[in-house]
């Protein structure tokens, strides 16, 4: 039985997964179905959480939409994120960043790294 969830599993999983890390600034783009129409919706933020693994595996983004902090759980693997682009690293020292949503200005701000 566990070999054939497995199998499975291994079905689901997209052959060109994005590498994320905590602390990452992306921009995930997600299809979004409105009756019969389907549209690309960017939603840009910072990743404060990479959970699971194999095709269970999400990331937590963060964003400011006027003045309102809004976070969305996307899963790694699924069809409806069409891509994930990472627009820069961030350079921080834990795995999950839920201390900013306490914060706002120039106190969210995360340290980028040089490549």
């Amino acid at each position: 039985m566990n070999e054939i969830i497995k199998a499975i599993e291994e079905e689901q999983l997209k052959e060109n997964a994005p590498e994320l890390n905590v602390g990452d600034t992306v921009r995930v783009h997600g299809k979004i179905k409105e009756g019969n129409r389907e549209r690309i919706q960017i939603f840009e933020g910072t990743v404060i959480k990479v959970q699971g693994g194999s095709n269970r595996a999400t990331f937590t983004v963060r964003k400011n939409s006027n003045g309102v902090g809004v976070e969305k759980t996307w899963p790694v693997h699924s069809p409806n994120v069409e891509k994930v682009e990472l627009v820069r690293k961030g350079k921080v020292r834990r795995a999950k960043l839920f201390y900013l949503r306490d914060r706002v200005g120039k106190s969210a701000k995360i340290k980028e790294v040089l490549r």
